[in-house]
């Protein structure tokens, strides 16, 4: 910080500096020795000062985007008209073995869910009554809130759309330097991708335009967990963009009756998944085998692909181009060989192929399996 080099002591020494010139001026002698009446009477003066410098430093820190703490960073943000992304209630599945109203209410441990939607017969889509992504993660048995008549089986299943929790520091911050590192503007890429990726559970999506010739765009999703979207998440989003007008289409009208420009005829597809099968021969120290480091290998390879899926969307604004994911086996045996008990990791194979494997553009990895062969 700029000031938080001036010390008390610094600032203290000064004063009295500047008494002893003026007295050598006037021809006096002061003393300002310890205890004396000069500087014990600068002494509070010069603690003020050092809170002031204090004061300025925090003053300089929350001017800035990149130092700014939450509260002054949503102030900058929202001179560029950036709001904080408040949290969104998750979207789940149903299934009971009639059909119920829309608006009944059942429990699952500490949250509500509520009836929002008819999916099919016995088949419902149910809304968390608390916001964020807590209403992401229950599973089991739904107890109705009032009593229903015939209601023999309640089940709360898949998450349709997942809750988010409100936007991070940090993620503001980011959206900040990439609302001016990339100009959006009347339906070019990085106005695409500023709509999308403020709608709930989206994680990120890469924009294809001219996807099967001029007026059309292609938009390819992956949710906010870095994974496959719904199908539920998918048509929301198309429906967000640029409703379907004809069920047989897979595409929007291009009639700008969504958040596209009028003339874009807007496709929403999920991002695809790769397997990957990893053979490789590793050995362990003494007291270690396969089955016990098995799971913490496992759970090594899981954060790797994780982090590669986080960098799926990111583009390379000058040369615009997005990242192509590579599964590389050096980051691989790095990773694994860091785990307790493993000694050596050699011979390593992605898909029976001793090479990094390249994903296409639209996918991101999963991983199948991994045996060992030593």
């Amino acid at each position: 910080m700029l000031y938080e080099s001036i010390t008390y002591e610094d600032i203290l020494s000064r004063m009295i500096r500047w008494v002893e010139d003026w007295a050598r001026e006037q021809r006096i002698s002061i003393d300002t020795r310890e205890g004396s009446l000069i500087k014990t009477a600068l002494s509070p003066a010069a603690v003020e000062l050092k809170l002031m410098y204090m004061e300025l430093d925090e003053i300089l820190n929350e001017t800035f985007a990149d130092t700014a703490t939450r509260e002054f960073l949503i102030k900058r943000c929202e001179e560029r008209g950036i709001l904080v992304e408040k949290a969104k209630k998750a979207s789940r599945q149903g299934e009971f073995n009639i059909d119920i109203e829309i608006g009944s209410r059942f429990s699952l441990n500490q949250l509500n869910y509520k009836v929002t939607e008819r999916i099919s017969e016995g088949v419902f889509k149910l809304e968390c009554e608390t916001p964020g992504s807590v209403g992401n993660h229950d599973s089991g048995r739904l107890i109705p809130i009032d009593y229903i008549s015939g209601l023999t089986y309640a089940n709360l299943s898949t998450t349709l759309v997942n809750g988010e929790d409100e936007e991070d520091t940090e993620h503001l911050r980011q959206r900040y330097f990439d609302s001016i590192n990339s100009q959006a503007f009347g339906g070019n890429i990085a106005d695409y991708k500023e709509k999308v990726n403020k709608l709930q559970d989206v994680g990120g999506c890469k924009v294809e335009p001219v996807y099967k010739g001029g007026g059309t765009v292609r938009v390819v999703l992956i949710n906010s967990k870095f994974q496959k979207p719904s199908q539920e998440l998918v048509n929301k989003v198309q429906k967000e963009l640029d409703p379907v007008i004809n069920p047989a289409d897979k595409c929007g009208s291009g009639l700008g009756l969504g958040l596209a420009p009028i003339g874009h005829i807007v496709t929403v597809e999920a991002v695809n998944e790769m397997t990957i099968e990893i053979k490789t021969q590793i050995t362990f120290q003494s007291g270690m085998s396969w089955n016990t480091a098995k799971p913490y290998v496992e759970k090594t390879i899981q954060q790797y692909l994780d982090e590669l899926a986080k960098g799926w969307d990111k583009v390379n604004w000058e040369k615009n181009q997005y990242a192509t994911l590579i599964v590389r086996i050096s980051q691989l045996e790095a990773r694994i060989i860091d785990v307790d008990g493993v000694l050596d990791v050699q011979d390593t194979t992605l898909n029976g192929i001793a090479q990094n494997f390249t994903l296409d553009r639209y996918s991101i990895p999963i991983w199948g399996s991994i045996t060992n062969v030593g």
